[in-house]
């Protein structure tokens, strides 16, 4: 017991001292997981609105791939990308193994299937009824779609704020294509494993709050928006 508190107060003191390296750490999380979110939405969120509102030949199948990669293994999905960028993979020329765009590459992999699911299905709950109030007042279909996607923009921004808690709390991936290298692929999943295992629990400890918080921080948003909508 005495041990934990005395690593809980080297931690305390690490996060209000602004240990360098510690912040760094924090900074490039917010930027990798920011980065992976945004570029997840871009390309999910269209795609998720067109799956959850019209109905296409392999529709049915699409969505069925889609929703097999909402359970993708991380591990898996680090895999993949570690042999597409490694020496002898189809981008090994890039030189992006064990850079923060391999990990931005791996988490893409993870999040976009969760916000194309996730919106597919938000966006379906109400397009049968938006589709034929449209039909009514002769809207296009560009107008009809962004109607639609306006109707759902309490349950897209929780879908979203849903895939940013997934890629924040990711490790298996990251360190997988990152190597978990100090100052450049170092993120606070990855490095709490590290402390861990080399039993500085301080610093562990000090990650594991703030990442805790921003989770906390992320739920928080997604029961808010829930409720407003």
């Amino acid at each position: 017991m005495n041990d934990l508190m005395e690593s809980f107060h080297e931690a305390v003191k690490l996060i209000i001292s602004f240990n360098n390296e510690v912040y760094g750490i924090i900074l490039l999380t917010l930027v990798v997981t920011v980065l992976s979110t945004l570029i997840s939405t871009a390309i999910g969120v269209p795609m998720g609105v067109i799956l959850g509102s019209t109905d296409f030949k392999y529709r049915k199948w699409i969505l069925s791939f889609v929703n097999t990669f909402m359970g993708l293994p991380p591990v898996v999905a680090g895999l993949l990308v570690y042999i597409l960028l490694s020496r002898k993979g189809s981008l090994g020329e890039l030189k992006l193994l064990f850079t923060p765009t391999a990990m931005v590459i791996a988490q893409v992999l993870i999040v976009l299937p969760i916000i194309i699911g996730l919106t597919a299905s938000a966006v379906k709950l109400r397009a049968a009824s938006i589709r034929e109030t449209c039909l009514g007042l002769a809207l296009s279909r560009t107008l009809t779609l962004k109607l639609l996607l306006y109707e759902c923009r309490y349950s897209v921004v929780s879908v979203l704020l849903a895939g940013y808690g997934r890629a924040v709390s990711e490790v298996g991936a990251v360190m997988l294509v990152g190597g978990n290298i100090q100052y450049n692929t170092r993120v606070m999943t990855t490095s709490i494993v590290l402390e861990t295992g080399k039993g500085n629990y301080d610093r562990a400890l000090a990650l594991g709050f703030i990442l805790l918080m921003i989770s906390f921080l992320v739920n928080w948003g997604v029961q808010r928006f829930q409720e407003d909508a």
